[in-house]
């Protein structure tokens, strides 16, 4: 299994860098076994059957981009550097893990000044990380990263504009609760409280998990053998009363469809014995083709990078030549990719067909 079996060719102009307004008016490509429909994704609550549930991501992205200045007295007289920080994860003891830009440009001990509530020591550096001590702790915390941070926009946007005031609303999803993401759940972007009503008075059931999408989902893969590929760890939880709900749907007969590749794998991890279990802790599940779903019966995506592990996860689902298809008609039909861009809605149909 190559890498190259995962490439296509994307137009740039495809790449959204603003998401649909209102939400839930973005496209939505339905793709029901070999048949693909083209809808919009308020159409989502007739393709759901009454009994069936979704699992959300409950997870907040903080405003994890910071801008400070690194000051230094030193035998060229007081100098002082811009330095960029992208915050990974918090660690045990209260720190954060963070890449620095430029790394080279700080020493341990050093302090980085991003407001004049918020600063940072640098306690350690390694591997082209750093480890950061902020002034701040608990909710003083929150507000000052608030005030001075910026959302952590995936590089492909970032590249093409920085971020802005909209981007803390757009960038959320609306029922986000538990901070710690450093980057959105993108396909719950979609939701808004008029299309959550409509799927609630349709007989749609709610599950809520936590999965921390970490930085990593956006790391490149480097292997020409996929199978060989290491994912990164994000942390996860899912409570014994989501659990509970998930097992009983499952018994009801209804479907198990998670929004987003994040809950997915979360929902796969917390059933490795077949059955959903309550569970927390850190993840690197990595499902590529072959992959034997033990609890999703349907997904809720948006279109990912040629060559990611999203790609290779939703090839798993329905198939690598169905999900050909179903991309070569999304960048005919001019479907928006990535973060802010469209939906799909992947209904595999019979157990069997997700090994095709």
């Amino acid at each position: 299994m190559k890498l190259a079996d995962f490439d296509f060719d994307l137009p740039d102009d495809l790449i959204a860098t603003r998401p649909a307004q209102p939400r839930s008016s973005a496209r939505l490509l339905v793709a029901e076994g070999d048949a693909i429909h083209d809808a919009v994704v308020t159409d989502i609550v007739n393709w759901l059957r009454p009994g069936d549930r979704l699992v959300l991501n409950d997870t907040r992205v903080i405003p994890a981009r910071l801008s400070g200045l690194r000051s230094r007295d030193g035998a060229e007289g007081a100098t002082q550097a811009r330095i960029e920080v992208t915050l990974l994860e918090p660690t045990s003891d209260g720190s954060w893990m963070a890449l620095l830009k430029p790394l080279k440009k700080v020493r341990d001990g050093e302090v980085i000044t991003f407001s004049p509530k918020l600063e940072a020591t640098v306690v350690s550096r390694d591997e082209g990380q750093a480890k950061l001590r902020f002034s701040l702790s608990g909710t003083d915390f929150d507000a000052a990263l608030a005030e001075a941070g910026a959302m952590p926009l995936p590089p492909y946007i970032a590249a093409k504009r920085p971020a802005d005031d909209r981007d803390k609303t757009d960038y959320q999803t609306v029922w986000a609760r538990r901070p710690g993401a450093v980057a959105a759940p993108t396909a719950s972007l979609h939701f808004d409280d008029a299309l959550l009503g409509a799927l609630k008075d349709r007989g749609i059931a709610f599950t809520h998990v936590t999965l921390h999408v970490g930085a990593g989902t956006f790391l490149p893969v480097k292997v020409e053998d996929v199978t060989t590929h290491r994912m990164h760890a994000e942390w996860g939880e899912v409570t014994q009363a989501a659990a509970a709900e998930i097992a009983a749907t499952r018994a009801d007969g209804g479907r198990i469809i998670p929004v987003g590749t994040t809950a997915l794998r979360l929902i796969e991890s917390a059933a490795a014995d077949g059955e959903i279990r309550a569970w927390s802790g850190d993840t690197d599940i990595f499902i590529y083709p072959g992959y034997e779903f033990r609890i999703t019966d349907a997904l809720m995506t948006n279109f990912h990078l040629p060559k990611s592990t999203l790609l290779m996860l939703v090839s798993a689902l329905m198939g690598q030549d169905r999900i050909r298809r179903i991309y070569a008609h999304a960048v005919d039909a001019q479907y928006r990719f990535f973060s802010y861009g469209d939906a799909s809605l992947l209904l595999p149909g019979c157990k069997s067909d997700s090994k095709a």
